[in-house]
């Protein structure tokens, strides 16, 4: 008999711990393989973390140990390498290792009961020919047979004479065979030569390989050429033998990263990102397990991609937000290339022209290998950008609410040379609030209590937070008018004043609505870069990483959106995507403009964005921080409680509160327990306690303690998030 120690597929804390089943038969793997089993009378899918062989239970003991129901994989899901991850990461950010494991794997293997019904291999049958001895063929038979010979494949299907089929098969002339059928259908792209590196490229390519260091900070202005230093290093990867996970920070930018490496790689490249259907996913995930594939390209989740013998992993546009993941488990991307590039011994290689303050103060202090490209390829000149002043009357346009006069005659110039422009409103939608006229009664989401999104397009409310849908109102709830206010702006409203004010212009719109259609993004992105349109106008999705020669203007529309929110970062994502987004222009051979409208000119982040000056905003920003003592002079969690009843919330949050500060006295810095940005969320309330902290191991068994006390049985929930990127 065996016992096994199985985790339960509930991604909760209060129920990470193995639960003991007991198995009478042959098993082929003692960990890493999903079982079903019963738990809380309800079928579940199980993973098993151990298997022990045991002799029976002696009667009398009282001891019952349930039996599974079935063992689902005859394979561990996962090699030794991202096992033993997968168990050190919950450990030591104090996440349940089932989420850990769900986070890595694609949905037909999660250990989740639903994953049962997702996609599995799929097969094609083909024909092989066992004789060509014609005796006793009609000759039809011997017509089809000769058919079949002269083919070097031959598909099942595209046989036209099933009875014939079903005759030659009998008399044993033909047999059927099965291949695995690939669902992905890869871009056709002709092969390319490596271009000749510029000086600055082949410095920090051979820097990079010299050197013994384990990770490395690329940072160079947009346009210097990252994207090519990334191809040389893979490249000469390959060449020792050793494979290459490349992994951006959002699906806009996987197409473009894709063609690059199936242009030079063409073969042995993999994808893995969200905009694959799961049967694509789960096709490549498992060719990539069995070694086919050399270079894995992808989005975050893409970092637990199942290669071995990594010798580069790279992440591009390090500084992206979006390398956080928001749910459980909390895994940054970075963290986890840097602990599996030390495992492989692989070299790691963080790329921004804007990088996080956090990895460019470790460079600073040498814990990673600075690497810099200082100008564009060509030493082309970066793009002139101009701040405008919103709150300026000077500059209003009585011809647009929207556009100030510079920009609005900057996008006509541009126009008139036939010039490409780029316009960027980081905020969706039509109209970020519905406001009733006569009561003032703002529309908001029932589950969130945030104001609804009016979303011009199908002409309906939505909350950008949990997904919540409403027709467009006809009456007020509160008075019964019938007359609203749309406050603000989004992509939405911006394509109809752009198409107002230039109405020959062709526009695409590009934002994480495009992605509700699979494709979108890609086909817009290619649209674009062909010249299929004039005007491309979307939110940050648009401002990072792209590459578009004839784009020589970029209108910021508002580029202080960031600074209101209520977070630490503020500044530094406002400068960040300032900065990025002027570098979307002027990459071809006339120079690049850019105009950023705000309603805070003066402000540092702004300031600096527009000139293109990372060195000072990272010591002003540095010296913000240092003040109010945040990261990097400090780590920083976050311990999130919910729950339904909001007085129950609030007060296990206190007591939790109260029990750190007792337990750590002076050594933390406790912010809370307080409402976060949002406190009422898909129906559950919530409350945060933000604690900073110098050393993880002095916190680490008072935080444990408190997972405990959260016991199944309470009304409430318990997060942990270190380095939350929202607070």
């Amino acid at each position: 008999m065996w016992l096994f120690d199985v985790l339960i597929e509930h991604a909760s804390l209060q129920l990470d711990r193995p639960f003991s089943y007991s198995y009478d038969g042959p098993i082929h793997h003692r960990r890493g393989f999903r079982v079903l089993v019963t738990f809380n009378h309800q079928t579940l899918v199980g993973y098993v973390l151990d298997a022990h062989e045991a002799a029976a239970l002696p009667t009398g003991t009282g001891l019952k140990i349930i039996p599974i129901i079935s063992i689902i994989d005859q394979e561990p899901l996962l090699n030794d390498e991202l096992m033993d991850l997968a168990l050190k990461l919950a450990e030591e950010n104090l996440w349940p290792r089932i989420s850990v494991l769900q986070a890595m794997l694609p949905q037909s293997l999660k250990p989740k009961k639903t994953a049962l019904k997702g996609p599995k291999i799929a097969y094609d049958d083909f024909l092989k020919v066992l004789s060509t001895d014609e005796t006793d063929l009609t000759l039809k038979q011997i017509e089809w047979l000769r058919l079949i010979a002269g083919e070097p494949v031959f598909a099942k299907r595209d046989c036209r004479s099933p009875s014939i089929l079903k005759q030659l098969i009998a008399k044993r002339r033909i047999a059927v065979y099965q291949k695995e059928r690939i669902r992905l259908a890869m871009p056709d792209l002709e092969l390319k030569a490596a271009p000749p590196l510029t000086s600055d490229q082949k410095r920090v390519v051979a820097e990079t390989m010299e050197s013994t260091d384990a990770v490395y900070l690329l940072q160079g202005v947009t346009g210097s050429g990252k994207t090519e230093v990334y191809l040389a290093l893979s490249e000469l990867a390959l060449s020792q033998g050793k494979t290459v996970l490349m992994i951006v920070p959002e699906i806009a930018l996987t197409p473009m990263m894709v063609a690059y490496f199936l242009s030079r790689f063409a073969g042995h490249v993999a994808i893995l990102h969200s905009e694959l259907t799961p049967a694509e996913k789960y096709d490549e995930y498992r060719r990539i397990a069995r070694g086919e594939a050399k270079v894995v390209v992808g989005a975050r989740s893409a970092v637990f991609a199942p290669l071995e013998n990594i010798g580069l992993i790279v992440l591009d546009e390090e500084h992206v937000e979006t390398y956080k993941q928001d749910t459980l488990p909390f895994y940054h991307a970075r963290d986890v290339a840097i602990r599996r590039g030390s495992y492989h011994h692989a070299k790691v290689v963080l790329g921004s022209a804007t990088p996080s303050l956090e990895s460019r103060a470790r460079a600073f202090k040498g814990v990673y290998h600075h690497l810099h490209l200082p100008q564009r390829i060509n030493a082309l000149e970066l793009p002139k950008a101009e701040v405008v002043d919103m709150l300026d009357p000077a500059n209003v346009d009585r011809e647009s609410s929207l556009f100030s006069k510079r920009l609005r005659n900057a996008m006509a110039a541009a126009l008139d040379r036939q010039e490409q422009i780029v316009l960027l409103i980081n905020r969706r939608g039509y109209a970020p609030t519905l406001t009733c006229r006569s009561c003032q009664h703002v529309f908001k989401c029932p589950t969130c209590q945030i104001a609804l999104t009016y979303h011009q397009k199908d002409h309906m409310l939505k909350c950008h937070h949990c997904g919540y849908l409403e027709r467009y109102p006809s009456t007020c709830p509160d008075c019964g008018a019938a007359s609203f206010m749309k406050q603000g702006f989004g992509t939405e409203r911006i394509v109809e004043e752009t198409q107002r004010l230039f109405p020959k212009a062709r526009l695409l719109k590009l934002d994480s609505d495009s992605s509700k259609v699979r494709q979108t993004i890609a086909k817009t992105l290619e649209r674009f870069a062909k010249h299929e349109a004039d005007i491309l106008i979307g939110t940050q999705m648009v401002a990072k990483g792209h590459d578009f020669p004839k784009v020589t203007l970029v209108g910021l529309v508002l580029a202080d959106i960031g600074l209101t929110l209520p977070s630490y970062r503020s500044a530094e994502r406002t400068f960040q995507l300032i900065t990025q987004a002027v570098g979307r222009s002027g990459r071809g051979h006339v120079p690049g403009r850019a105009i950023i409208q705000t309603y805070a000119p003066n402000h540092y982040a702004v300031v600096l964005g527009a000139q293109q000056d990372y060195e000072r905003f990272f010591k002003v920003e540095m010296q913000h921080r240092k003040l109010a003592n945040y990261p990097p002079y400090c780590y920083i969690l976050s311990l999130l409680v919910t729950g339904k009843n909001e007085d129950l919330v609030v007060q296990v949050a206190a007591t939790l509160g109260h029990h750190l500060d007792d337990k750590l006295g002076e050594e933390v810095e406790i912010i809370g327990p307080s409402a976060p940005y949002i406190g009422f969320l898909g129906g559950v309330h919530r409350r945060i306690i933000l604690v900073k902290y110098k050393r993880f191991e002095t916190i680490a068994p008072t935080l444990a303690t408190l997972i405990e006390l959260m016991g199944p049985k309470t009304m409430t929930r318990l997060a942990v998030n270190i380095d939350p990127y929202d607070i």
